[in-house]
């Protein structure tokens, strides 16, 4: 059964245009999120690592190494399988430095710019080979189909046969849909989705293959398992390879392929989904591996079967072509059409990617005015342009020499060489650039002296110079030349990493990549002081309006303010700009850029630890720590918590004067929350912190007392304490600066207003001493003045003098009054008052009070009424008890505005006389209910009471076996007002 070449060609390019439009729609949004985000997607995506040669070849694969062929499938699934211990801290690391290929994590992990540019010169070499097998596949297949109407496009006079101007258009084509849809940052997004498409029609046409082997061409699992019966040597070819010890080999080889080759990495590793996701996806990618196994050995028998005279490694495509069925033989040649073009596409993506970023960019220093990203994307058209003509070139010179499982296997033995380099970076902290730089120069040698060379030329050995020895060389050999490379390669990585020292960096980068490494997390100082600088800077090397269109993305990630100036948030802006021009310019330029412009600073003394580094993967890591580990974890939480609810407010420094913590008191203290200052400095600081801890932190005091301090118009004073925490004990002083230090501050305002007060209350006693004093002296000339009024009433005739002196009697007996309330109240409260009590007339004492209070007459101008009754009487001390109510009406006075009325009212009740005091203020608030009676409690002004009149009312109200009762509001109506009733018993 033959196609016109015509038909066939539409159908290729009818597919591969729907598989770029499923790519287009889906960076334009135009599918559902919740389609593309469905783990499903990812891990079909993935399975763009099975390429043309999981389609074709591996059938030939089959019929040489027989069961062996699935140490493929078993390799590459089982890193899935262990993606926590295989997969999962690499995509951490990828993910967090934005590593998008093997090369970058090789420059980042062995700081070394050299590692890259080799690491991506051989990742070339070694993907050339899978690059002609996807050409070599899709021509061969194409000519295969249209053997009548193909040898028309030979042109024999040029030596330009059919098979290479297929090869030649189906590239052109390629690299034409590529370069359009593949080289931006948005579109490449859409491509997850084109894959996981790739592997739906290529994971239906297997099955579909397989099945009409098994029913069309056996009928059945029964007629099936009657023709192996009869073709024993077709069983036997199973198991003998596995005999031979191949099968090891090739699962060696074959683990390889699903961390080292870039286009794999890409999409298994650097674009590494939800953890969820990811859970999903170790299962069902070994899911999907195993649903591609499962046709490979009844496509080959039934290949054998139907006696096709196609090679074997095309069986894929030769048996529904001898079922004579159009649809299935289409079908089958768009499956393995698939499988080619996707691994095509990542390839060369991911191989433009690498040498942009590592062969290109950093040999030149970028300066861009213009736009950047648009010079990038046309740089990586022309590169993807270029591969594929590498490509095709490479395919040329090989002239069909090798299978498709050849190539295969010169592919991923060269890939295989990155193993040991990978495998340290999260493994083994010593390894270090030189080791990794012997190891792999030496294991591609012996690859491409072994392998790629005779492959090249057609060479099958060659004899030792002196000698007739034949030393074989070729895939023929290739088991020894996979062990030979491999063990070279990893003897010298060991050696020279343990014979070798890594420098200071190196080691950092190591400890960076080691989850079990905590202790190197460095703070060092930046020689920036703000985000604004980042853009200054960067706009020398990007361009100002890349410039500030990469430092607006980094603040956003980091959730930071434009006007950020923290050390700490703006070494994290550092990471992240670094991290973002990484994936954009690749690691070694954006290195270059990230540490000419924003050096740190040179400084004697070592880097300080990162706490919060520390801290963060700590916290990140906790649910895997175990043992000992978790216990120190669970004590650093203790002590954390500790710190962080003490009751005095508590500010930890580093040695460079950046704040580490600042607790729960502190927050309340300043106002100023833990995550505006952490990672700050004291300078930046609002008034009056900036100063007061600034000078302190910066004296040699230990403690500083009563500092006085203005916070919202209100002065408040504090203690301040210091302790340094220094490095180890032996001879240091305590002013010498250590390794940081403690600042505790203590609130002692209300200590210090109730010593002030206490001072203005001692003052006043001794005021009201000497006023009693000064009263019993002017009792003298009262009673003088009165004789002589009296005297002058009686001596004399005249009316107005008589008047005179009626007026100077009722004065003095004022006065006479006055003093003797003084006198009276001089002596409340004095142990000598608290005898017996007698019958206390509380209409009398409630006017007292109110007469000794209209005294004073700087205060608000108020009316007091007496509406006690005259014949209230309670037992009690009778000076006490006007001491109650001078408290009480004063405080009422105090509450009640200017011309305010201020109610006295008087009644039994329950066998008690009761007297309430109602003001006409504004109440008493729900939250001060429950302190009032507290001693040294007020709400008044500084300087304005001291918070012990209501105490002591209560204590003598208890004294006297009554009750103070509070009512607030007292007009409910009016939600003013407070009334307070003395409840005195009638009888003891």
């Amino acid at each position: 059964m033959s196609f016109e070449i015509a038909h066939i060609a539409l159908i290729g390019v009818a597919y591969i245009a729907t598989l770029f439009f499923v790519a287009f729609a889906t960076s334009k949004d135009w599918l559902p999120s919740r389609w593309v985000r469905h783990p499903l997607i990812y891990v079909l995506s993935l399975g763009v690592s099975l390429s043309a040669w999981t389609f074709y070849g591996i059938v030939d694969l089959a019929w040489q190494y027989g069961y062996g062929v699935l140490a493929y499938y078993l390799g590459t699934g089982a890193m899935f399988l262990f993606a926590p211990v295989a997969l999962e801290p690499l995509a951490r690391l990828a993910q967090r430095y934005q590593l998008t290929s093997p090369a970058d994590l090789f420059v980042f992990r062995y700081h070394s710019r050299e590692a890259g540019t080799l690491a991506t010169l051989f990742m070339l070499l070694a993907l050339l080979p899978l690059i002609a097998l996807q050409i070599q596949a899709v021509s061969e297949t194409l000519a295969l189909l249209s053997r009548d109407s193909v040898a028309a496009l030979a042109l024999p006079d040029s030596g330009v046969t059919s098979k290479n101007l297929i090869a030649f258009f189906y590239c052109v084509l390629l690299a034409v849909f590529t370069s359009m849809y593949g080289a931006t940052r948005e579109r490449r997004a859409g491509l997850a989705s084109a894959m996981a498409l790739e592997s739906v029609v290529k994971l239906v046409a297997l099955l579909a293959v397989g099945a009409y082997a098994v029913y069309g061409v056996f009928g059945g699992f029964a007629g099936l398992d009657e023709w192996l019966a009869e073709n024993s040597d077709m069983q036997q070819l199973l198991y003998t390879p596995i005999k031979q010890g191949s099968s090891h080999t090739l699962l060696l080889v074959f683990i390889a392929t699903a961390v080292a080759m870039p286009h794999i990495f890409y999409l298994s590793v650097a674009e590494r989904p939800a953890a969820q996701t990811l859970r999903i996806a170790s299962w069902g990618f070994p899911l999907f591996l195993l649903l591609m196994a499962l046709p490979i050995f009844p496509i080959m028998w039934a290949g054998f079967a139907l006696d096709v005279t196609e090679p074997v490694q095309y069986f894929s495509l030769a048996v529904p072509r001898a079922s004579g069925s159009p649809i299935l033989t289409v079908l089958a040649f768009i499956g393995g059409l698939s499988a080619a073009t996707g691994a095509l596409v990542m390839i060369t993506l991911a191989l433009s990617t690498m040498v942009m970023n590592h062969w290109l960019l950093p040999g030149t220093r970028w300066h861009s005015e213009d736009n950047m990203y648009r010079q990038l994307v046309w740089l990586r058209r022309a590169l993807v342009a270029a591969l594929f003509l590498a490509g095709f070139a490479f395919y040329l010179l090989l002239n069909n020499r090798l299978s498709l499982s050849d190539l295969a296997l010169l592919a991923f033995i060269a890939s295989l060489q990155f193993l040991p380099g990978i495998f340290a970076v999260i493994h083994w902290p010593r390894g270090n650039r030189r080791g990794f730089i012997g190891g792999l120069l030496a294991g591609m040698l012996v690859w491409a002296g072994g392998l790629l060379l005779p492959s090249v030329f057609g060479l099958s050995g060659v004899t030792l110079p002196g000698s007739e020895i034949q030393v074989p060389l070729g895939m023929t050999i290739w088991t020894q030349v996979t062990t030979l490379s491999l063990g070279v390669n990893a003897l010298l990585f060991i050696g020279l990493s343990v014979l070798t020292r890594s420098s200071s960096l190196e080691q950092y980068a190591a400890d960076l990549c080691s989850d079990d490494t905590l202790s190197q997390a460095l703070r060092l100082e930046l020689d920036v002081e703000s985000a604004a600088d980042f853009r200054l800077r960067l706009a020398e090397s990007l361009g100002a309006v890349t410039a500030n269109q990469e430092v607006n993305r980094a603040l956003r990630q980091l959730n930071l303010p434009d006007d950020e100036r923290r050390p700490y948030a703006l070494r994290q802006l550092r990471n992240k700009l670094e991290a973002n021009l990484s994936g954009l310019l690749g690691r070694v330029l954006a290195g270059q850029i990230i540490d000419r412009h924003f050096p740190f600073k040179d400084s004697d003394q070592p880097a300080n630890k990162d706490i919060h580094l520390i801290e963060t993967r700590l916290s990140r890591y906790k649910n895997q720590l175990t043992g000992l580990a978790a216990e120190l974890n669970n004590l650093r939480l203790y002590h954390r918590q500790m710190l962080e609810e003490l009751p005095l407010a508590a500010c930890s420094l580093g040695r460079d004067g950046e704040i580490l913590l600042w607790n729960y008191a502190m927050q309340d203290l300043t106002g100023i929350a833990a995550g505006e200052v952490i990672g700050s400095k004291l300078e930046y600081l609002p008034e009056p912190w900036r100063t007061l801890l600034a000078e302190f932190a910066g004296s040699a005091d230990a403690s500083r007392f009563k500092q006085q301090i203005s916070i919202s118009d209100n002065s408040h004073w504090l203690n301040l304490h210091k302790t340094r925490q220094k490095s180890s004990r032996s001879g240091r002083a305590r002013s010498q600066r250590g390794d940081g230090q403690m600042l505790l501050l203590e609130d002692v305002t209300e200590t210090q207003i109730l010593e002030q007060e206490l001072m203005h209350s001692e003052r006043l006693a001794s005021v009201g001493r000497l006023a009693a004093g000064v009263a019993h002296e002017v009792g003298n000339p009262v009673t003088g003045i009165a004789c002589l009024a009296q005297n002058l009433h009686f001596e004399s005739d005249s009316p107005e003098v008589r008047d005179t002196a009626d007026q100077i009697l009722s004065q003095t007996q004022r006065i006479s009054r006055i003093v003797h309330s003084l006198v009276n109240f001089s002596h409340s409260g004095s142990p000598e008052s608290g005898g017996e009590r007698a019958p206390v007339d509380l209409y009398a004492c409630v006017q007292e009070a109110v007469q000794l209070l209209s005294l004073q007459r700087d205060k608000t101008e108020v009316t007091f009424d007496n509406a006690v009754p005259e014949n209230l009487i309670a037992p009690g001390d009778n000076q006490r008890l006007i001491q109650v109510f001078i408290n009480l009406l004063s405080n009422a006075r105090d509450a009640s505005p200017d011309g305010g009325h201020i109610q006295i009212d008087g009644y039994i009740e329950g066998g008690c006389a009761c007297v309430a005091v109602t003001d006409d203020g504004p109440g008493i608030p729900p939250a001060h209910r429950e302190r009032i009676l507290e001693p040294f409690f007020t709400t008044k002004e500084p300087g304005e009471g001291t918070g012990l009149g209501l105490a002591m009312v209560y204590s003598i109200v208890e004294e006297h076996d009554g009750q103070l009762e509070l009512v607030s509001p007292a007009n409910p109506e009016t939600g003013r007002g407070a009334k307070f009733i003395v409840q005195l018993p009638q009888a003891r």
